[in-house]
């Protein structure tokens, strides 16, 4: 059995639980504002100035599982960008985008209506932003900000990027700040049952808040 950490990163915050700024910054803020539970470290990690959901564990057999590239845990984002794309720029994103350090895989994407995600703090200046379209976007490999990178390349600069999903574990209803345990039943080496790419949830047994 093992416990994994489903927490809503908030906008402005270190994928980590220290920060050592340079003489004459500011402090910012990090993991251990919101969360103090001993032990823990992020399976993988998210941008400063993204949101959403970030994974967490003291089993590090666990954590290695969920961020082997092999294993290729698909990723979701709700991606609320610049302008409004139109069908051929979508299909662009499906075909793979060509970025500096190459062609990226396939992606699935599709407009959403709404984000149905809470307001940001700070929100978004609209007379900066007058035209802004939502997208949901899953992608299936973590090179660095790819997603922005990705977008910006076909002339949508994503504004506010919120990962709502990491293989089968979503975000759901946790605000910013929030977090819930659930208790893993990871399958031995050598035991993985065929077609499995990563451990089962036996049962979500705790939910927290930032205090």
């Amino acid at each position: 059995m093992s416990a994994l950490y489903l927490l809503h990163k908030p906008f402005r915050m270190l994928s980590q639980f220290t920060d050592t700024p340079v003489e004459g910054d500011m402090k910012r803020t990090t993991l251990a504002d919101i969360i103090e539970v001993p032990g823990i470290y992020p399976a993988g990690r998210l941008d400063y100035d993204s949101e959403g959901l970030l994974l967490l564990s003291d089993d590090g057999e666990l954590i290695h599982r969920i961020t082997d590239p092999r294993h290729k845990q698909p990723k979701t984002y709700r991606v609320q960008v610049e302008g409004y794309p139109e069908h051929q720029t979508l299909q662009r994103l499906r075909e793979g985008v060509l970025l500096k350090d190459g062609l990226t895989r396939p992606a699935k994407v599709r407009r959403l209506e709404s984000a149905g995600l809470p307001e940001r703090d700070p929100p978004l200046d609209p007379q900066r932003h007058p035209i802004t379209t939502w997208l949901e976007l899953t992608i299936s490999e973590g090179r660095n900000r790819q997603v922005r990178r990705m977008t910006a390349h076909l002339g949508h600069p994503t504004l506010r990027l919120v990962r709502v999903a990491v293989g089968s574990w979503r975000l759901d209803d946790l605000a910013p700040g929030e977090w819930r345990r659930e208790t893993l039943h990871a399958p031995r080496p050598g035991r993985q049952p065929p077609g499995k790419s990563g451990p089962r949830s036996r049962a979500s047994v705790r939910r927290g808040e930032s205090q």
